[in-house]
């Protein structure tokens, strides 16, 4: 298959599959993807303090 055969499949492919899309759907994907976001800013941040608090308490050598 040549360049602009794969072009023009991955194209309609795209086109069709943007008509298919309705306004609702894009906006609960934005919606999705801001919550996900959040979340996964707000665990990362939970670890990190989690981890600084292991590893003080490793290194003053006191249980809990």
């Amino acid at each position: 298959m040549d360049n602009s055969t794969r072009a023009g499949t991955a194209g309609g492919t795209f086109l069709a599959f943007i008509a298919n899309l309705g306004k609702d759907d894009i906006l609960k994907t934005m919606v999705l993807t801001m919550i996900g976001a959040v979340v996964s800013f707000v665990v990362s941040i939970v670890l990190q303090c989690i981890l600084s608090w292991i590893k003080k308490e490793r290194r003053d050598g006191t249980p809990g």
